[in-house]
């Protein structure tokens, strides 16, 4: 009787696992398509085996967040239908020339690879690669449904390049070339794509210094019906972003040309009634040297802006409010510090919805500045943005209390970016440290995932990110911190931390190798200018040997320092592409 009762309570779950092992792949896999998390697919993946190979054979898309991380050869050999890949390769300090030159992060051994298995690639959106010519006609040569390339801080390729792509990619739907050092040769570039191609819905060169041809562009845009994004460089003048928006009323984004320029009053008029007729406008960024006698030909097109991206211009407080008033959508905003505290709260008292705020120097390196924004601006954009929850916020000056009032207001920040330009800055009104303000943060903020902390900071601020910021993903500290206990409390209290970037702290070997047991669930570690030696580098390195331990040398440094010290995890071994100016443990 027993052993009968048993088997019918057993019964379903056999039931189940018997539908479960029936369960066909071509279900599986159409079900699986639907995820478009990696982090989801990649849990999918680890469920059971026929999971496993049905998530492989269905995936199209993948990141990579480290080009060193894995090998061409281990991913193609794991998914054999990627049609998208993005890539990401030097460490975010090389934005600050902290990284040797040809360090690495060649594209070009991928492109290989991906020609042999994946000649059916549709995208590639890389960041911080190195890119020549050769591999970008590489690329246009061997991929013939080639759609989308994005170019994200990568270096060592020239607009003959570019020309290559133009060339030959007859598919290409997205052009978008960011923040690149790029060397310009000619602006002919864009003549080289054929009178018949009509496929590009984005086209971004902001950034390239050259003038281009503006009546091969005209051409371009008039053939592009779809294209829904243009962005393009200070060359462009007021006259001809006149004739282009005539000629591609639909766009969406769109970055301008220079804002400074003598224009009749017809002309203007034109270009007002330019703007007035692009109603699908929703992002608007360039406006390089604007002055304010023009900005009044925005203002009717600004009402349905989401995202307004001024960090190309130096506005002054009174033309920026006089700007924002007209933008009560707006939900991201990117400024200098030029609107200084005025425009902030104009910012505060006519844009509700926000949600980001980045505030960047417009001369960081100026220690007499007058101009800039404080504590003030900040807490006025607070009280009337209640929204927001990503910020990166540049100032010279800060206090507890207004950090404090600044996540009572905005307790949902997900990523929060306080840098306080003078390195060990304390609050200027009490001269104390700014733990508390930092603690108030993750104390608050529970959902937080991204924090830069700066000024004046003892081991506390570590303390109360490791007991309290347990959803933290990413944390970059520079000037900070009192002994080594600062680093273990992070590395032991944060369970989701898989990013941590630190320069000139007095963090050592101890607090180093406190994080054996970590590091292999990170995705990297950056540390320069810390007290690490090479010893202890050499010792992390024998005791966990899927993590890569790099160390960056400078010329005429103490042998026994480690100057710069990279840590990642990686399935592919020690690289074999390192000057010799970085030593692979």
């Amino acid at each position: 009787m027993e052993s009968e009762l048993k088997r019918k309570k057993e019964s379903p779950n056999t039931a189940e696992l018997a539908v479960t092992a029936s369960f066909p792949d071509e279900v599986l896999e159409i079900v699986l398509s639907l995820l478009t998390s990696h982090r989801d697919r990649s849990s999918v993946s680890l469920v059971c085996k026929d999971w496993y190979h049905a998530e492989r054979w269905s995936r199209t898309q993948v990141f990579i967040g480290n080009c060193y991380s894995v090998s061409p050869e281990i991913l193609t050999r794991r998914f054999p239908n990627i049609r998208s890949v993005t890539l990401k390769g030097k460490p975010r300090f090389s934005d600050f020339n902290l990284v040797p030159p040809n360090w690495g992060a060649n594209i070009h051994a991928w492109l290989v690879a991906f020609a042999a298995k994946y000649p059916f690639l549709e995208e590639l959106r890389l960041k911080r690669m190195a890119v020549s010519d050769e591999s970008l006609e590489f690329l246009a040569s061997n991929f013939p449904n080639f759609k989308v390339l994005s170019l994200l801080s990568c270096d060592g390729f020239s607009t003959d390049g570019l020309a290559a792509i133009a060339t030959h990619c007859k598919n290409l739907t997205e052009l978008d070339i960011q923040e690149n050092g790029i060397e310009d040769s000619s602006g002919s570039w864009l003549s080289c794509f054929p009178e018949s191609f009509t496929s590009l819905e984005v086209l971004n060169f902001g950034n390239l210094t050259s003038e281009v041809n503006t009546d091969a562009l005209e051409r371009l845009v008039s053939r592009c019906k779809s294209l829904k994004v243009l962005k393009v460089n200070k060359s462009i003048s007021l006259e001809q972003l006149q004739r282009l928006l005539v000629r591609a009323p639909q766009l969406e984004e769109l970055g301008t040309g220079s804002f400074l320029q003598d224009l009749t009053a017809c002309p203007y008029a034109d270009l007002e009634s330019a703007f007035n007729n692009c109603k699908n406008i929703h992002t608007l960024s360039g406006l390089w040297e604007a002055v304010p006698l023009y900005l009044p030909a925005l203002y009717n097109s600004c009402a349905n802006l989401t995202f307004l991206n001024l960090s190309y211009t130096a506005l002054q407080s009174g033309e920026f409010a006089k700007l924002v008033v007209h933008c009560p959508r707006l939900r991201r905003l990117w400024v200098l510090d030029t609107v200084e505290d005025k425009g902030l709260e104009a910012v505060g008292s006519n844009c509700p919805l926000l949600e980001e705020l980045r505030v960047f120097p417009a001369d960081p390196f100026d220690e007499e500045i007058i101009h800039g924004v404080t504590e003030e601006g900040f807490v006025a954009v607070s009280f009337g943005c209640r929204r927001l929850h990503y910020v990166l916020y540049f100032c010279r000056q800060m206090t507890n209390a207004a950090v404090a009032t600044i996540v009572q207001n905005c307790p949902n920040f997900t990523h929060f970016r306080l840098c306080i330009m003078t390195p060990g800055l304390p609050d200027y009104l009490t001269n104390e440290p700014m733990d508390e303000a930092f603690g108030a943060v993750v104390k608050t903020c529970s959902k937080l995932q991204r924090l830069s902390v700066s000024g004046l900071l003892t081991d506390l601020t570590f303390e109360y990110i490791g007991k309290y910021a347990k959803n933290l993903e990413t944390l970059s500290v520079a000037f900070a911190g009192r002994s080594d206990r600062g680093m273990q409390c992070v590395l032991e209290g944060c369970p989701k931390l898989r990013k941590l970037e630190i320069r000139d702290c007095p963090f050592g070997n101890e607090a180093l190798l406190s994080g054996l047991e970590k590091y292999e669930s990170m995705r990297s570690l950056w540390m320069s200018a810390c007290n690490v030696t090479m010893n202890a580098c050499r010792r992390l390195a024998k005791q966990m040997p899927r993590l890569n331990v790099e160390v960056m040398k400078e010329d005429g440094s103490d042998d026994s320092q480690a100057d710069k010290v990279y840590i990642y995890r990686t399935v592919a071994g020690p690289r074999r592409d390192a000057p010799p100016s970085v030593l692979t443990l």
